[in-house]
């Protein structure tokens, strides 16, 4: 099989119809776990939502939406979260009952069986692109989870004369070779925020993300969004560059042939966005400690001991520098302006 560029040929592994890994093995859960799955999912659900409210009091966002959402795990998290904060949608007096927000989760797959009828299910043509259904949101809440770092970008190496070229692959072994120099656009962005001169360094350009959060912005007419993802800023760019793969649970060669999940880590940086700072960080604003909760509960309240301690752990997991704590948060607020 003759050699195409790795963009070209990861978008292929993981979205294309019957044989992308996305489309046809079971969805992320069926390989490893996220923070979006499980107590990390309940607590760190409650915590985005705790971030709109630091800035918004009281009014609710009128639509949630989790683009990359899965099989619907994060969405179903968001929805119980919000099923806590019944009371802010009873009326006051002489005003008319707020309107429940709406749930909405945005995937490549058909609406999974079982999921809360509820969450409103849009589905993506993968990658960087949104459906088109997705638009007009107004006092939204947007949560991109681990979406940008599987938008599939530009791989590059640097060859013995000190040019970076686009990396080639054969899509049936993962066997590499090097093509022709990066275009205008992509050597522009490696210039400007990833530049590196050292034969054999290798770089995945970030334009692809860059554009594809651009897009979801502008489908937001006011609100917040957060891009939650595995990546690095203009200090500590890794030299190797961060393209790798998993499958049942496990590490992989990257081989885009529809068997893995190939991943590279997010330029978080170069992302249209207010503020950027590790998972950790912004947790730790928001007052989550991952203490655990006193002993002396153990013995007046076993069932209270027991869910404290449940929730410790699950905050510990969230903040812990070494993995899910490492994760990037992106934030970017939008203005009331007019949106396709």
């Amino acid at each position: 099989m003759d050699p195409v560029p790795w963009r070209e040929a990861w978008h292929e592994a993981l979205y294309a119809a019957r044989r992308g890994f996305y489309v046809t093995r079971g969805g992320p859960a069926a390989h490893f776990t996220t923070a979006a799955h499980g107590p990390t999912g309940r607590v760190l659900a409650e915590a985005v939502l705790a971030l709109w409210a630091a800035e918004h009091g009281t009014e609710v966002p009128s639509v949630v939406v989790d683009v990359g959402a899965g099989r619907g795990e994060l969405a179903t998290h968001l929805l119980a979260a919000l099923d806590h904060l019944g009371p802010r949608y009873a009326a006051e007096p002489g005003r008319d009952e707020t309107p429940r927000p709406r749930v909405v989760a945005v995937d490549v797959v058909d609406r999974p069986d079982g999921l809360d009828e509820r969450v409103e299910w849009l589905r993506s043509p993968g990658g960087a692109l949104l459906p088109s259904g997705l638009t007009g949101l107004r006092d939204a809440l947007v949560i991109a989870h681990e979406w940008l770092d599987v938008v599939p970008c530009t791989v590059a190496q640097v060859d013995d004369d000190g040019t970076a070229r686009e990396v080639l692959v054969d899509p049936a072994t993962g066997e590499e070779s090097l093509g022709a120099p990066l275009s205008d656009a992509d050597r522009g962005w490696a210039e400007a925020h990833w530049p590196m001169r050292t034969r054999g360094d290798r770089l995945e350009i970030g334009l692809a993300r860059d554009e594809a959060w651009a897009g979801l912005v502008a489908r937001v007419g006011s609100g917040m969004l957060l891009a939650v993802d595995y990546g690095h800023t203009s200090s500590t760019r890794p030299p190797g560059g961060t393209l790798t793969a998993y499958a049942s649970g496990r590490l992989t060669t990257p081989v885009p042939d529809g068997s893995c999940d190939v991943t590279a880590h997010v330029a978080m940086d170069t992302l249209d966005a207010d503020e950027v700072r590790t998972q950790r960080e912004a947790l730790q604003a928001l007052g989550l400690t991952g203490a655990t909760p006193p002993h002396a509960l153990a013995g007046s309240d076993p069932l209270a001991y027991v869910t404290a301690l449940e929730r410790a752990s699950a905050e510990a997991r969230l903040l812990d520098r070494h993995a899910f704590g490492a994760f990037w948060w992106a934030v970017k607020r939008v203005q009331a302006h007019d949106v396709a």
